[in-house]
């Protein structure tokens, strides 16, 4: 492919070539796989690194404990505002399509062993604090590695000037850490070709007729949740949609062909830092947001839960749709660092509602390409919201440099 070509356009070729091979030789095309693992491996090595380096240094950045604070509270709140719109979204598609209509229930996937069906806060909370930062960077473990990166950097912004050799060195891998994703990122289209040929190829006839209608329904949901996101920029940011859009398409391609926001990451944060967000509010709120600000996963989670209830025979009232509002607004956020983070959340919730979660198996044949298009929809509100942020904290196109820290 042509260098001067856009990488966005080389992602969407590579996808279309994977549609391409995955359906007319399917055989080959199952045999891919390989391909799309290795970038996928690759974009991970470099996630801990960089979040633990891009965390740190943010928080060092912001100054003081009160203006952390104050940046904490507006990520939180966009965070709570957008999953909650997201929530009622899904449940109103569902009273207005009934996808679930005519659908006989029959559990046909498998459920994984040992599946959480609730949220142990006392053991959520335990969990951000790491016994062994090097063992739970080893694990993947993002969320110990968030609060040991806001705790480090809070320590080092309090020593002053004795910080510096400190800062010098994950400066250094921060950046470094970005070149590096400039090579593996080089290597996406061929990933993504290898992704998409394997999805067509061995999931193929479930994406085209499985649960065609539950699927239709949660991209409208979708498109929905993109219009409000395209209505937030142009009323409340004085930031063009057509232009952000645009700008983040490479990660957008990325999520969607991949169905993973950790892959995103790097490309979306040196983007955004290009574009007029400073790396203050760009280091902490994304990261951040990869683990709590699932816009996407929120709507489909709610629609699906309201559809196996449909499913079942169940009558959702007022009351039963307070439920699924109240739990997903809490699970999706205590399941953060759960593996399965969707299925426990839907497991959650059924079991609040007395329902078995055995039904979440009749949506297990067409997740993967629900998961596509949620996971972009979870990347592009992560843009949202640290635009949204910066500018509330009034540093909206502004470099770290030009932000004049008030005195304390």
């Amino acid at each position: 492919m042509s260098k001067r070509m856009p990488l966005w356009m080389q992602i969407l070729i590579g996808m279309i070539l994977g549609v391409i091979i995955g359906l007319v030789l399917p055989q080959f095309g199952a045999k891919l796989k390989p391909l799309g693992d290795a970038f996928i491996r690759a974009i991970r090595m470099i996630v801990i690194p960089l979040v633990f380096a891009a965390v740190t240094l943010g928080v060092v950045k912001i100054g003081d404990l009160r203006r952390f604070g104050s940046l904490v509270t507006k990520a939180f709140f966009w965070f709570f505002t957008a999953t909650g719109v997201a929530i009622v979204i899904g449940i109103l598609l569902n009273d207005i399509f009934h996808p679930a209509t005519g659908v006989a229930l029959k559990a046909t996937g498998a459920i994984p062993k040992n599946l959480h069906t609730s949220v142990d806060w006392v053991q959520f909370f335990l969990d951000l604090i790491p016994v062994n930062i090097v063992e739970a960077a080893a694990g993947g473990k993002i969320l110990p590695v968030i609060f040991f990166a806001i705790a480090f950097g809070l320590s080092l912004g309090a020593i002053g000037d004795k910080a510096k050799p400190i800062t010098n060195f994950l400066e250094s891998l921060f950046q470094a850490m970005f070149k590096l994703t400039e090579g593996i990122v080089a290597f996406a289209p061929i990933g993504v070709a290898g992704v998409i040929a394997w999805v067509m190829a061995t999931q193929g006839s479930n994406v085209l007729f499985g649960l065609a209608k539950m699927v239709g329904v949660l991209y409208i949901g979708l498109a929905v949740m993109l219009v409000l996101f395209w209505f937030f920029l142009q009323f409340f940011s004085a930031i063009s949609p057509m232009q952000t859009f645009k700008k983040v398409l490479e990660p957008l391609l990325l999520a969607f062909t991949t169905a993973s926001s950790e892959v995103t990451l790097p490309v979306h944060m040196k983007i955004l830092e290009q574009n007029g967000i400073p790396n203050r509010v760009v280091s902490f709120v994304l990261p951040l947001g990869y683990t709590f600000n699932m816009d996407g996963s929120a709507l489909y989670q709610a629609l699906a839960v309201s559809f196996l209830a449909e499913a079942y025979g169940i009558e959702l009232s007022l009351a039963s749709k307070l439920v699924i509002f109240g739990t997903l607004l809490i699970a999706s956020k205590g399941t953060a660092n759960v593996p399965s983070a969707s299925l426990v959340v839907m497991a959650t919730v059924l079991t609040a509602m007395g329902m078995p979660i055995e039904g979440i198996a009749i949506l297990v044949g067409v997740d993967r390409f629900m998961d596509m298009g949620r996971t972009a929809i979870n990347v592009l509100g992560n843009t949202v919201a640290a635009i949204m942020v910066a500018k509330w904290e009034g540093v909206l196109g502004k470099t770290d440099e030009e932000i004049d820290l008030p005195p304390v």
